[in-house]
């Protein structure tokens, strides 16, 4: 069974047998992936419609995204593979987890203070209340800190994830998964009602300055509080997360494997059987979804309230509201995507991993489908521009919502179903977590460059703002879902184990 191959691993990959937790355990122990998605809610809800503010125009702005697919290709799978390897007195995971957290912590700090960081470079001398330029020693020190950020997330979300495979032991891969996706729930709860709010500024006064007004120091105090529960996260994970360190036998015996780039793709020839057809279902399913994760709030900003970022006060103020009402979709979806994560386990046992799967990618294809027609319904004329567009219907408004509610559902099988099938085929090879994890991630990493680099021209190209990427988003669920039928290797039901505090 993969709990017990789970198991067995552990005690492959480092040295001695790894003792069983508690389940309440295993919860604290993962407590980080909470710390870690509440500034990923962040980055995702604010982040994109800010930069402009900054200059950057929409076009561009995707291009920005590029830093989390080449930070995943480049660092997850090697991160993965050293953290197999580790012999420190700390355990193989627990080192890159907390160095990572630490360097999202300094990255959090240069993009919110960023706009500061630029006036003090001389961006302008005027006021942020009257000055609408550009600030390009602002959006520079952003994109640093938005790429330091996403290279240190990488740093920590695969050994993370492995880490919790090290020890689920005997409550299975799945209640392992069910656990991470659990926290992120959590985090995103955190994260999106901390974005969805423009109270932050009242607050936290002293956080606005000539250079940063209320949107600004808004975003400022909502990172600097996730800096705050991350460090709470991460001490809890240290504390919670016992590892027993790589044996001196199991090092010795790992000297004279290559390493680096050169031991990852090694690792791609001798993948276990099945894991290369979970590689392109995953890669076609997370192509579906980038053009909502990186859009969503731009996309209620722009063609459902009709605002700009960058236009006349009263349009920059209704695509602030749309913001806050996508950063507010995002808090309802991940309420579902929490209470989802606790279903998954039963339906993959009564219906298998790959029903599961295949039926969560027709569900977003009919969203990504919706969207389009929502965004066409609400400009009133399908060949017109998005910016000259009238009044959006209540109506209209209400729908997109329940579109973020419809998704949590898919969401939470997006982030626990391939990760725990990883683990059952890693398991069912006797280890490499760690590897698996981080060649799962190129998976991963490879759709969201294709988006960000093809997303922005085509906006530009059609004149239709959000609504082309997420047109090509329901084509690629639809044909996950065909590949998923046919490609996805069967599992036994019963690899999927229930989640009860017994433990069972």
């Amino acid at each position: 069974m993969a709990a017990d191959g789970m198991e067995v691993s552990a005690a492959a990959g480092g040295g001695g047998k790894q003792p069983q937790i508690s389940l309440v355990g295993l919860f604290f122990a993962c407590m980080v992936a909470g710390g870690v998605q509440y500034g990923w809610a962040l980055q995702l809800s604010l982040l994109t419609p800010y930069v402009q503010t900054l200059g950057i125009p929409h076009a561009l702005t995707s291009v920005m995204w590029l830093c989390g697919p080449i930070a995943g290709l480049l660092v997850q799978p090697c991160v993965g593979l050293y953290s197999d390897k580790c012999t420190s007195k700390l355990g193989r995971r627990r080192p890159f987890i907390f160095t990572g957290c630490i360097i999202i912590c300094i990255s959090v700090v240069i993009i919110g203070f960023s706009s500061d960081i630029g006036y003090a470079l001389g961006d302008t001398t005027e006021d942020c209340k009257v000055y609408t330029g550009k600030r390009l020693h602002a959006a520079a020190f952003f994109v640093m800190g938005f790429w330091l950020l996403d290279f240190s997330n990488n740093t920590v979300q695969g050994p993370a994830r492995a880490l919790m495979a090290d020890l689920a032991g005997s409550h299975g891969p799945s209640t392992a998964n069910a656990i991470f996706v659990s926290w992120m729930a959590i985090g995103n709860i955190l994260g999106y009602s901390s974005g969805s709010t423009d109270k932050w500024h009242n607050w936290f006064p002293f956080l606005q300055t000539r250079a940063c007004c209320e949107a600004c120091a808004n975003l400022k105090a909502a990172f600097l509080v996730s800096v705050l529960f991350l460090g709470l996260a991460t001490v809890v994970t240290m504390v919670f997360a016992t590892e027993v360190p790589l044996d001196a036998a199991a090092a010795k015996q790992s000297e004279g494997e290559p390493s680096g780039p050169l031991a990852v793709f090694k690792g791609l020839a001798n993948l276990p059987a099945g894991m290369p057809q979970v590689l392109i279902v995953t890669g076609l399913t997370w192509l579906s979804w980038f053009p909502f994760i990186l859009f969503d709030t731009d996309w209620m900003g722009r063609e459902m309230y009709h605002g700009r970022p960058d236009g006349s006060p009263a349009e920059v103020a209704s695509f602030q509201e749309g913001v806050r009402q996508g950063a507010f979709g995002l808090l309802l979806n991940s309420v579902v995507l929490g209470a989802s994560s606790f279903l998954i386990e039963p339906m993959c046992r009564k219906l298998t991993a790959k029903v599961v799967w295949v039926m969560s990618s027709f569900i977003v294809c009919v969203a990504m489908a919706m969207v389009t027609v929502l965004s066409s319904w609400s400009l009133g004329d399908i060949g017109g521009n998005v910016q000259d567009a009238a009044a959006t219907d209540k109506g209209l408004k209400t729908a997109a919502l329940a579109l973020f509610v419809s998704l949590g559902f898919p969401f939470a099988v997006l982030c626990s179903v391939p990760f725990a099938v990883t683990a059952q085929l890693a398991a069912s090879k006797g280890g490499g977590q760690g590897l698996c994890t981080g060649v799962l991630n190129i998976s991963i990493v490879v759709p969201q460059m294709i988006i960000a680099v093809g997303s922005g021209p085509w906006d530009e190209l059609f004149g239709k703002g959000n609504i082309p990427a997420f047109g090509v988003a329901s084509v690629f669920a639809f044909c996950s879902a065909i590949a998923g039928i046919f490609m996805l290797p069967k599992q036994p039901k019963t690899s999927f184990r229930s989640v009860s505090m017994g433990g069972h």
